[in-house]
């Protein structure tokens, strides 16, 4: 589903180049779980937001679904972002006047629709039917993050970027997240993808790719 062939990114600073990413190469398959550990500064993230489709590489070619995006338009990089692409991020990027069930429906509205039996659905699956009139500072953190894979799922993207989802939480909050995102891919098959400093998530994935200073060092079969 995903594969990034000598993928390079390199920021300009001032009068000097900040390489973030050197001559990558990383395939990953269509229903996979694959979890990206490393260092602060290691490059996973940026990572992350290049497959994500939510920046561009400096050099190399990225394929999503046998398509090449890293040379497309930003409109046309949004317009996959709408329908292939679900992101989870550490903060929740929750809007705190709406209510959980109008914040869910953002995640249609930006694919160009409204269905507020979809949403309901989606917060039923994270296990939050009965806080859907709620907003955001009325909820804890890990039902803020829930609220936020809500907001993914009514899109029913193929693939999941999930950036230190549990970041933000304690460990029972964060175990919840896991499990829900665990289940989603066993029972819908999605393919899956986050960056985690947490060894005992990372080991519940089926492959763990490990970076430092910009390059992949290390990948282990779990």
């Amino acid at each position: 589903m995903i594969r990034l062939q000598d993928i390079t990114k390199v920021y300009p600073m001032g009068k000097r180049e900040l390489t973030v990413l050197e001559a990558v190469t990383l395939h990953i398959e269509r229903g996979e779980m694959v979890a990206i550990m490393g260092p602060s500064g290691s490059g996973k993230t940026t990572m992350l937001n290049l497959i994500g489709c939510l920046d561009t590489p400096t050099s190399g070619s990225y394929y999503l679904e046998d398509r090449e995006v890293s040379r497309l338009s930003s409109g046309e990089l949004a317009q996959i972002r709408a329908e292939k692409i679900g992101i989870i991020f550490q903060t929740f990027n929750l809007l705190p006047r709406l209510s959980a069930l109008a914040n869910v429906e953002l995640g249609l509205r930006y694919c160009g629709g409204s269905d507020r039996h979809r949403a309901m659905e989606a917060l039923a699956k994270v296990g939050l039917s009965d806080r859907a009139k709620h907003h955001p500072p009325e909820l804890s953190g890990g039902e803020q993050q829930r609220v936020a894979i809500a907001r993914t799922l009514v899109k029913n993207p193929p693939l999941i970027l999930a950036d230190e989802p549990t970041g933000n939480l304690d460990s029972r909050s964060g175990e919840e997240i896991i499990s829900i995102l665990t289940t989603l891919h066993s029972e819908q098959g999605i393919t899956l993808v986050t960056v985690t400093h947490d060894t005992n998530i990372a080991h519940r994935y089926q492959r763990i790719i490990h970076f430092k200073d910009g390059q992949v060092v290390a990948e282990e079969t779990v």
